[in-house]
């Protein structure tokens, strides 16, 4: 699958009934807003979050941390997650163990519903302790399996490269960053990379 087609999944724009009732019985109504960070294995910048396709192979870590949100009556905020991928592939979910009691059920459901293509392509779902620490310098996130520290590229006086409207609901307010260090070890699939595309941005999607 090209990561065109693949960020199009993934990326989160309002799903029509059709869609949805592939995957799940009911239609929930849904909003949210989150913040994301990610690192792949593409030079930079990649082209994927652009809309331009590769046919390479791409390995990716991406937190997803709910600001706010709901699906049907409950509430979603709050809620944060790490995706580890091969893009069209396979993924492995690891949710921040604070949620593990209250938000489980809520959990999944969202998932179904939101984030349909990393739901179908999930080998594992892992609540455990998420590592998230963010400075002005660097932004780190970890999981048992997977670590990311990257910083932000700077461009022109020392300022922040951001880019604005890219064609996807995943990527306002974008903030180029490069990766230090993109590592995974899970139980078929390993990387160790660095110099590799990193971004934040905020996520704004409904269905």
């Amino acid at each position: 699958m090209k990561r065109r087609s693949f960020n199009k999944i993934l990326g989160l724009t309002a799903l029509t009934s059709a869609f949805s009732n592939q995957y799940i019985n009911a239609n929930p109504t849904w909003e949210l807003e989150a913040d994301i960070a990610e690192s792949c294995g593409c030079n930079i910048p990649c082209p994927c979050n652009f809309g331009k396709p590769t046919e390479k192979k791409c390995y990716g870590n991406r937190l997803i941390q709910i600001r706010k949100g709901y699906i049907d009556d409950n509430d979603i905020s709050g809620i944060n997650f790490v995706v580890t991928f091969e893009m069209g592939k396979w993924s492995r979910i690891f949710i921040d163990d604070q949620n593990k009691k209250s938000k489980q059920d809520v959990f999944n459901k969202l998932l179904k519903a939101a984030f349909t293509g990393f739901y179908n392509q999930a080998e594992i779902i892992i609540h455990e302790s998420l590592v998230i620490k963010k400075t002005k310098e660097f932004l780190e996130f970890s999981t048992s399996e997977s670590y990311v520290k990257m910083k932000p590229m700077l461009g022109i006086n020392g300022k922040q490269i951001r880019i604005d409207g890219l064609p996807y609901n995943a990527f306002y307010n974008y903030i180029q960053y490069e990766s230090i260090k993109h590592s995974h070890t899970g139980p078929n699939n390993k990387w160790n990379l660095n110099g590799t595309n990193g971004f934040t941005s905020l996520m704004l999607a409904n269905g």
